[in-house]
């Protein structure tokens, strides 16, 4: 894995699809075996490039879902209506098939484990991605010690990304869902949009490091709330989709 501020790797280079996992009716994640890959930090992210028979070429950025395994790597796609590239790849990519991929890419938006003092996590949506790079490297380091609070909100459960993963007993974060349209039976918070509320109660401000990941409108939301709180501007990493 590159050190701290490494640049990114510059070319492109090709990657064979793997697999792909379904993980809600419009989003999956994808595992490509790129040859001499480097390394990546969570938090991260690629550009995979398409090309057409008559020359015509698509870019798009996807975030890094996991950690590296070696010259495997994982991105989260979401399907979007319309879409030149995500359809393409969420759906119609046969396994074994190459792209091009550039990266590792972006330093801002980037956790190292082992981390220095609380982890807050903020995803709304496939948001959720990125986030998730991070809780794995977490949960492989010495930084599982520290507390790591995930709030994840979604419309319903069914738009819920690695929900088996989140559920699974033994790990040490504290994983939050917020349901906004409707929640599964049992919910004793009414379906909304995040609150003051739901920050109440989190780790104090000063050590926390806070990472909020989504579309524009949730994550000015949240960091909105968070300045609110008493969290240092300083302290709130920030990452839109769209």
């Amino acid at each position: 894995m590159p050190p701290a501020g490494a640049p990114a790797r510059s070319g492109w280079q090709v990657a064979r699809l793997t697999a792909r996992d379904v993980q809600t009716a419009t989003g999956c994640t994808l595992r490509f075996e790129v040859r001499g890959w480097p390394g990546h930090r969570p938090g991260q992210h690629v550009d995979v490039r398409l090309t057409a028979d008559d020359g015509y070429q698509a870019v798009r950025s996807y975030s890094l879902a996991a950690p590296a395994d070696g010259d495997v790597i994982e991105l989260g796609v979401q399907e979007t209506a319309g879409g030149e590239v995500s359809p393409y790849l969420a759906e119609a990519l046969p396994v074994g098939a190459e792209v091009e991929i550039k990266g590792p890419l972006g330093g801002w938006f980037v956790w190292t484990p082992p981390g220095s003092g609380p982890l807050l996590l903020f995803g709304g949506g496939c948001g959720v991605v990125p986030l998730m790079a991070m809780l794995r490297a977490r949960r492989a380091a010495a930084a599982a010690q520290e507390p790591c609070v995930l709030v994840y909100c979604v419309r319903g459960p069914e738009e819920v990304w690695y929900a088996k993963d989140l559920a699974e007993p033994g790990h040490t974060e504290d994983v939050r869902i917020l349901y906004t349209r409707h929640a599964p039976p049992g919910q004793t918070r009414r379906p909304g949009r995040m609150t003051a509320h739901d920050v109440a109660g989190l780790p104090a401000p000063g050590a926390a490091r806070c990472y909020v990941c989504g579309p524009t409108g949730f994550v000015e939301h949240v960091a909105g709330l968070l300045q609110d709180t008493g969290y240092p501007r300083d302290r709130i990493r920030t990452e839109r989709f769209g």
